[in-house]
């Protein structure tokens, strides 16, 4: 999970025609509320008094200032309060407190009704509504949910459910047992075209998947495996309903050429569909090239040469790279336990912009270990970097659980997956080559590639608004005549750990366990 403060807003109280500054809070590259640095504060002093009898220590809070900040003011305060939030949303201890948790619903909830979001969707006008923000939190609503097959499922939720309540109301609704929910999470989706779909990011638990559907649309809400390690499908095959949910995901990815296949394997899975033999369809699929790998847009990469178009691949405990020679596919594997580092840099620029998750200029770079003592720095040009880099994070986290898990084993204190799915019961190795390259003469996959998996459950958290940790705005800061107006638009990189390798890299922990053997 990655927070990020690219920019922010001058805001003006109607109340008191005053003007203050709104920082406008990212998580994972997607737009999630406009806060005011009061309200962070008041969080920072919440989570100090929970954390310090623990023993834990918050990063440095930036400071208060007694007179009106300069705009050079004004950035540094944007830089700090980024640094401050990337920090704690890497802290699993802190992320996942009910506070924490809490005060993100709130203030996406509270940033919508400020922003008239509601008004929009619903069809009125702030004159005629008059009701109060937890009767507009609490208002029900009916949301879809699709199933892999596109199947469309009829959601009678909350303006404020979860995540987690969210996609607890649709196993429900198709009967499957509450054990089998922290292998499945919900994302947003895309569909462009009949045969294109394109997967957003994995709803956190901290936001509404009404609202955070609202601010992008066109987008649909899906149920998926939220896993990387395909030893997981042993554990949803069990059941029947969960086998058919991953049939019909792998039966989509499929024939959208996500997987590739011989037209001989393909000729024996559509057999075994016809006769309704899913689990048997699922075991030949999962010997198949990229099953379990969340496929990208086409790309530019730096690699082999500069400014080569790619189609990147990430799963496997690997980075896949597949680019064209003549008549030929170049496939180079980069296995992520030889990236020492990996930083992800934006460009953005919100007055150029068509949305809030709108950012241009995404760069995925990694340092790659290409034989003993040569690093080299590989660059990929995409606006779908930042996902690449959670799942990468996603991966390396599996790996190092997957590892602990063998350890604990090896000392007969035995281990089993929890029920946040973050331990591995299969054994990981770490013995792994250089970039590997092949060449075939398939025919080249279609570029419409996505989707996500993520090794960390939702943590619950009350969803009522009335219990927010902090008060919100309760005025109105925004109306037609009064629009958001942007004052910064600036280079930002995502740290996806606390401990810094480089200024603006981050180191890999999978890293640590190559030795000269594995060279």
């Amino acid at each position: 999970m990655h927070f990020s403060i690219p920019d922010t807003q001058e805001l003006y109280s109607d109340t008191t025609g005053s003007s203050y500054t709104g920082y406008n809070v990212y998580v994972n590259g997607s737009f999630h509320a406009c806060l005011r640095y009061k309200q962070l504060h008041a969080l920072n002093e919440q989570l100090r008094r929970h954390c310090l009898p623990m023993g834990q220590v918050l990063p440095e809070f930036p400071p208060k200032k007694f007179l009106p900040l300069t705009n050079t003011q004004i950035e540094s305060r944007r830089q700090a309060l980024e640094h401050y939030l990337q920090v704690l949303g890497q802290d699993p201890r802190v992320s996942k407190l009910p506070t924490f948790q809490q005060f993100f619903l709130n203030s996406q909830l509270e940033t919508a009704l400020a922003e008239g979001v509601f008004e929009e969707y619903f069809g009125y006008g702030a004159e005629e509504n008059g009701s109060s923000r937890v009767e507009e939190f609490m208002r029900l609503v009916c949301l879809e949910v699709i199933l892999p097959n596109g199947y469309q499922l009829k959601i009678d939720c909350y303006v404020s459910d979860n995540a987690t309540a969210m996609l607890r109301k649709a196993l429900t609704c198709i009967q499957l047992p509450a054990d089998m929910m922290p292998y499945l999470c919900l994302f947003l989706v895309r569909k462009e075209s009949k045969d294109s779909l394109v997967l957003l990011r994995k709803l956190m638990d901290f936001e509404s998947p009404f609202v955070s559907r609202l601010y992008n649309q066109p987008c649909q809400i899906q149920i998926r495996k939220s896993y990387w390690n395909p030893a997981y499908d042993m554990v949803l095959m069990k059941n029947s309903i969960a086998c058919n949910l991953l049939f019909m995901q792998t039966l989509s990815e499929i024939e959208r050429d996500w997987i590739i296949a011989s037209p001989e394997v393909l000729k024996k899975l559509k057999s075994l569909q016809e006769y309704g033999m899913h689990k048997e369809y699922v075991d030949m699929a999962r010997q198949l090239p990229l099953y379990g790998c969340l496929q990208f847009l086409s790309s530019i990469v730096d690699y082999p040469e500069p400014e080569t178009t790619a189609l990147i691949a990430i799963g496997n405990k690997e980075l896949s790279m597949r680019t064209m020679q003549q008549d030929k596919i170049l496939e180079t594997k980069f296995r992520v336990t030889r990236m020492r580092v990996w930083r992800v840099t934006a460009l953005h620029n919100t007055q150029h912009s068509e949305g809030k998750d709108k950012t241009s200029n995404l760069q995925l770079s990694f340092e790659y270990l290409m034989s003993k003592q040569n690093l080299r720095w590989i660059t990929i040009n995409s606006p779908q970097a930042m996902l690449m880099s959670v799942c990468l994070q996603e991966m390396v986290n599996e790996l190092l659980n997957s590892k602990d898990s063998e350890q604990l084993t090896n000392t007969n204190l035995g281990s089993s997956i929890n029920a946040t799915c973050s331990s591995s019961s299969s054994t990981s190795s770490f013995n792994y080559p250089a970039p590997t390259t092949s060449l075939s003469s398939s025919s080249t996959p279609t570029s419409n590639y996505v989707q996500s998996y993520n090794d960390e459950s939702s943590t619950s958290c009350d969803n009522s608004p009335s219990d927010a940790p902090v008060r919100f705005l309760a005025q109105r800061i925004l109306n037609k005549q009064n629009p958001r107006i942007s004052k910064q638009h600036s280079y930002g990189a995502v740290f996806f750990r606390n401990a810094l390798a480089q200024e603006d890299a981050v180191q890999n922990e999978a890293f640590e366990g190559i030795g000269d053997d594995d060279l």
